[in-house]
């Protein structure tokens, strides 16, 4: 029962999202061509993974109609996983308003594209469409060595600056707290980082150490570009600065010219007072080494750092590494550049490999700025953009109050779980297992058993904002006053009759099916009566007449 509550959740969720390259709805009411199906199936593995969902009105608003189609799931399960060489999930969800068929596609391996009838196929708007030659290239190349680990012909330890070199010996040495590279040599040095060889200099060590001279010579996309604009729609930027230099030349420069214009504002709750800066160092630093790491570096384009007042964005050539989704990308890690991420990860600049999503999430979650943003990253750029405003106060107080040791004991997830909490946002359901052990842990409360289970947050917060009447109603009202609060405005409306729609509406806390068990326990009381079918049926008081 809880299984199937939870799945009826997740689709409610998925309902209100816009169809993209990772999500399909298809009505199906009575079946649906199984060649379509499959052609779906390897343009969503194609694209990195995905769903289609067949009993859903194609138009929005979107509802649940039911569908006929494949009736033994684990027949058509097999035969997709003959086919594709991979297994989807196939998901039957038996909701109130009709049968619904899941399937979720997981991405194709790293370098191999799927192929159905000769054609590798791909979403191209409503349509089906082959791929072209040069993005069959791109998928092959994947599966090359790391660009930065090769040697770049021509370029010498000549070519890397000295400063630079000092610094990463510097940083290596306090991370490591080996003495033995205080007094290294740089080629010595250079050769255990594996950024040179006998045969020459790696890219990485160009990227991370090199000359602007040398840069400019053998690879000049190694540039990242700050520009200042006043306003998110302006055109034109009133400040810019072009840093065409290895990396630990600069970084340190670009944090500063971020910081010039990083306002810092007072928030007061209570008599607590905090004074919280727009841009989280720890989280700009981040997103920008996430983009040095995780760029690809055989693009001609530039990495671009955009301030505005409230927002910071991130902009890097090459698209999410292999691997990776805006769907997992806040617990998964693959750098597209090892070797620069493992130099990275020796100074101590990065953790786990360059990968640096979870620090981003804790950061900016903990001071109430919201998740960031991945608008406009599709498969040629990565577009992250970071919120500086601070949307609840009495959040950061309330995870302050919780002390810092009990925050490192939390993942990322129980982050992100908090937030969606505080915003009253749906749970994903894996995320729903990971909210009760918070609640466990009197970070969260439990409201509701079974179907009705949702989650808030704990009597503290509300302590905290001072608003102890909203933990009430939070908390929610007991059965019985939920079943008169529907009963009384169903004999309000007796004349015309109350559709469900405006019953919810009564009980804004509460899910379509909560509300529907209510009704259900009033109409076997005798209370009330439904006219119609449940999607236009209409609520009267009452009993049937027999």
């Amino acid at each position: 029962m809880y299984e199937s509550s939870s799945l009826i959740v997740q689709l409610d969720h998925l309902l209100k999202q816009p169809e993209h390259e990772h999500l399909e709805f298809k009505e199906a009411r009575q079946s649906f061509n199984y060649e379509t199906l499959l052609k779906y199936g390897v343009a969503l593995c194609n694209e990195r993974g995905g769903k289609i969902i067949l009993g859903i009105t194609d138009r929005k608003p979107r509802r649940v109609v039911g569908t006929r189609a494949f009736g033994n799931i684990q027949d058509v399960q097999k035969k997709l996983t003959e086919a594709l060489h991979i297994r989807p999930d196939v998901t039957e969800i038996e909701h109130p308003d009709g049968r619904v068929l899941m399937f979720d596609f997981p991405p194709r391996p790293i370098g191999t594209p799927i192929q159905h009838g000769g054609t590798y196929w791909m979403r191209s708007g409503e349509s089906l469409v082959g791929m072209t030659p040069d993005q069959l290239g791109r998928i092959f190349a994947e599966a090359v060595p790391d660009f930065t680990a090769q040697i770049c012909a021509g370029a010498t330890l000549e070519h890397l600056s000295v400063e630079a070199i000092e610094r990463f010996q510097q940083l290596w040495l306090r991370k490591s707290g080996n003495e033995t590279l205080r007094h290294m040599d740089p080629a010595r040095l250079l050769e255990d980082a594996e950024l040179l060889y006998p045969e020459g200099v790696t890219y990485a060590a160009l990227i991370l150490l090199g000359s602007r001279i040398a840069l400019g010579r053998f690879l000049a996309q190694a540039e990242v570009v700050f520009e200042y604009r006043s306003h998110p729609g302006s055109v034109a930027y009133q400040a810019r600065t072009e840093h065409r230099e290895g990396f630990f030349l600069f970084d340190d420069a670009l944090w500063t010219e971020i910081n010039l214009r990083n306002e810092i504002y007072p928030y007061q709750v209570g008599l607590f007072k905090y004074d919280i800066a727009t841009f989280n160092e720890k989280s700009v630093r981040e997103a920008i080494l996430n983009a040095v790491c995780h760029r690809d570096y055989r693009y001609a384009g530039n990495v671009f750092v955009r301030q505005f007042p409230q927002q910071l964005e991130v902009v890097s050539p090459g698209g999410l590494p292999q691997g990776i989704t805006l769907q997992n990308i806040y617990e998964r890690q693959s750098p597209r550049n090892r070797r620069i991420a493992d130099t990275l990860l020796k100074c101590g600049l990065v953790e786990r490999s360059g990968q640096g999503m979870d620090l981003i999430v804790r950061s900016l979650i903990s001071e109430s700025k919201g998740l960031p943003n991945f608008h406009g990253t599709d498969e040629h750029q990565v577009a992250l953009t970071l919120e500086g405003e601070v949307k609840n106060p009495a959040f950061v107080r309330f995870l302050d109050a919780l002390g810092q040791d009990r925050l490192r004991r939390f993942l990322t997830e129980d982050f992100v779980i908090m937030d969606k909490v505080a915003r009253s946002a749906p749970l994903l359901d894996p995320e729903r297992g990971r909210a009760a052990r918070l609640a466990e842990d009197g970070v969260l409360e439990r409201v509701g058993r079974g179907r009705g289970t949702h989650f808030i947050l704990s009597r503290a917060f509300y302590r905290f904002v001072g608003e102890k009447g909203t933990y009430t109603r939070q908390k929610g009202l007991d059965r019985e006053t939920n079943k008169a609060l529907l009963l009384h405005h169903i004999r309000d409306n007796s004349a015309e009759g109350s559709p469900l729609k405006d019953l919810m509406q009564v009980l804004p806390h509460m899910t379509r099916y909560q509300i529907q068990n209510l009704l259900r326990e009033l109409r076997q009381e005798g209370k009330v009566r439904l006219e119609g079918v449940t999607a236009k049926g209409l609520w009267y008081a009452g009993a049937k007449e027999s």
